[in-house]
């Protein structure tokens, strides 16, 4: 009896490591249902068997959205364009995944510039493929804030996101 124990709860302990990510550096999770996804590193997971970070969905059925984002000062960008790129990959998307980048103003709760990528969403499976978004930087902007979000339930991993 001990034995069929320990052994289930090996076989938990196992399983539990197995779904542990841990989170890129300098990025964290957000969205309005960050709990219900899991979200890190996915070691070997992307292009030629390197690092990948990942956005799982861990809820048969969600409502919402969790993001692994960032965020940066705008002042190289101010009054010019920034380009935000980078490679994603997505499995059983339901609902949409993709790239978002948002310029903010300290003066508004309105964003100065926003684009989630809502209008060309990537759903289902796919394979790697390069994405961009470009928008403006005004200069009244106080932060730049960037990410990958996965609305609903499915899988996508990312790598090579550049600015």
């Amino acid at each position: 009896m001990t034995t069929k124990l320990f052994k289930g709860a090996l076989i938990v302990a196992t399983t539990l490591a197995l779904l542990s990510f841990d989170l890129p550096k300098g990025w964290f999770k957000a969205g309005s249902e960050p709990t219900k996804y899991e979200m890190g590193v996915d070691k070997g997971a992307g292009q030629d068997g390197k690092n990948a970070a990942t956005i799982k969905s861990i809820d048969k059925d969600i409502k919402g959205f969790g993001t692994l984002m960032q965020n940066c000062s705008p002042t190289k960008y101010a009054g010019k364009r920034v380009r935000m790129t980078g490679q994603l990959k997505s499995k059983d998307v339901e609902s949409y995944t993709g790239f978002w980048l948002r310029v903010d103003a300290s003066d508004s709760k309105k964003p100065l510039s926003f684009d989630n990528m809502f209008d060309r969403p990537i759903k289902g499976t796919t394979d790697w493929k390069k994405y961009e978004i470009v928008l403006d930087v005004p200069e009244n902007a106080s932060n730049i804030a960037y990410g990958v979000l996965l609305n609903g339930t499915g899988q996508v991993w990312f790598d090579s996101l550049m600015t």
